[in-house]
């Protein structure tokens, strides 16, 4: 039995499922638990994200997708098999496939993707690059000849790229995100007061009082890990201008490649893009200043979707659509859309 074609936002951080009039019905950390003795995976997604920081030595968290590509094939695998069979329930499963992928990705990569996703016995596979997805999902008209820069802001990524004509005029891509985030928290706290936190206590924190701009009023947030002399569990109360010096490094890092972008952005386009402002996507997007910041340094609007994190996924939908108007054309009308496998 043909099933309802899906949409598929491979992210670092989470895996989105998009099922067709339906909207997102699966959205779980990517996150996998794997028994090193007896080698089998004993959880997915959420349940493997609960359990980071407090497994044995028998059993090891995987995070399959790094800077947005696969980087562990089987557990990335095991992953998606799971989500779309949950998707399918018991019938029988063969959907057409929209995934999106980062816009600076080898062919390996992209064929890593497909030969993952194959696997769970897929009729057709497409492939969108994400700034298109997130555009798409933030409302944008990306088929106007008209220039429109979007950024996302992910787990592992940050892309950008100027659309028009259902096409990437400039596009790049700087590893710098949502985990880069994290990882500038715990090593200010380990630098600064000599405690050692968990990634999901920086996350947590990060999400309760952190900012990329200051806040009118001072918040403080309690952080509990090892003191690495002491050895000895330790709280501590942390400020939200602490983090903000944490996290103004990996931020900057974002704005300066912004900045690079716009740069080589044709006049005309530009143009466009300092009248219409930047469409900003992406989880690690709601980030408290984060869009001040790149308005201020760019001196460029910024556009913050509602529900940023999920641009990509409700984009990739949309594009499901546009899959029957390839087949009916034969497909050459829209490559600046799609790469069909």
């Amino acid at each position: 039995m043909v099933g309802t074609d899906i949409a598929i936002d491979l992210g670092t951080s989470l895996l989105k499922i998009y099922a067709q009039g339906k909207g997102i019905v699966v959205k779980v950390p990517s996150a996998v638990a794997f028994d090193t003795i007896k080698e089998e995976v004993i959880a997915v997604g959420r349940e493997a994200y609960q359990m980071v920081g407090r497994t044995s030595e028998r059993v090891e968290i995987v995070r399959p997708l790094n800077n947005g590509v696969i980087s562990n094939f089987s557990m990335a695998q095991h992953l998606i098999t799971h989500f779309i069979k949950q998707v399918s329930g018991n019938r029988m499963f063969m959907p057409r496939v929209v995934v999106s992928v980062p816009c600076v990705i080898t062919e390996v990569q992209k064929r890593a993707v497909v030969d993952a996703i194959s696997a769970t016995g897929v009729r057709k596979i497409c492939l969108i690059e994400e700034p298109v997805a997130a555009a798409m999902g933030a409302g944008v008209d990306i088929s106007a000849p008209h220039g429109t820069f979007v950024v996302d802001i992910g787990g592992g990524t940050t892309d950008m790229a100027v659309i028009s004509l259902n096409g990437i005029a400039i596009s790049d891509s700087i590893p710098i995100a949502g985990d880069a985030f994290n990882d500038a928290i715990i090593k200010y706290i380990r630098r600064k007061y000599g405690v050692a936190i968990g990634e999901r206590t920086a996350e947590d924190a990060k999400i309760a009082i952190g900012c990329a701009y200051p806040k009118r009023v001072l918040e403080t947030y309690t952080v509990k890990g090892i003191h690495t002399v002491k050895g000895l569990p330790q709280s501590l109360e942390v400020t939200s201008d602490e983090l903000m010096e944490a996290l103004i490094e990996p931020a900057m890092q974002i704005v300066r490649k912004v900045q690079a972008t716009l740069d080589v952005t044709p006049p005309e386009l530009l143009a466009d893009i300092l009248t219409d402002g930047m469409v900003l996507t992406g989880g690690s997007s709601n980030l408290w200043g984060l869009a001040t910041l790149l308005s201020k340094k760019t001196r460029i609007p910024v556009r913050l979707n509602e529900h940023p994190e999920d641009c990509v996924a409700m984009g990739a939908g949309k594009a499901l659509s546009f899959i029957d108007v390839m087949d009916n054309r034969g497909g050459g009308t829209l490559n600046p859309l799609f790469a069909q496998y």
